[in-house]
């Protein structure tokens, strides 16, 4: 059983930042409530307000697949339809 690593950051378009920012306090809630999560941190980079750092770890490669599953038809997945993702994952 592998812990699995996600990170890297997301830029948002800047016309849609209020409803990111406004979304991501119940994402984080829900993610951090899931089964299997470690820890989940996104925070808003000093430097670019536009981009969030991510960071995730997850007891295994179920309980990662689990929360992308989840996440994908979430409202989070929703309301960030146009933010750019760029991750690395290890472990998988």
């Amino acid at each position: 059983m592998n812990k699995i690593i996600l990170r890297g950051h997301i830029l948002v378009p800047e016309p849609e930042l209020g409803q990111v920012r406004q979304a991501l306090n119940e994402h984080i809630e829900l993610t951090r409530a899931e089964p299997g999560c470690i820890v989940f941190e996104v925070t808003q980079n000093p430097d670019n307000p536009l981009r969030f750092d991510v960071y995730e770890e997850f007891i295994d490669a179920e309980a990662f697949r689990q929360h992308q599953h989840r996440v994908s038809a979430s409202m989070w997945a929703a309301q960030t339809q146009n933010v750019s993702r760029h991750y690395g994952v290890e472990g998988l």
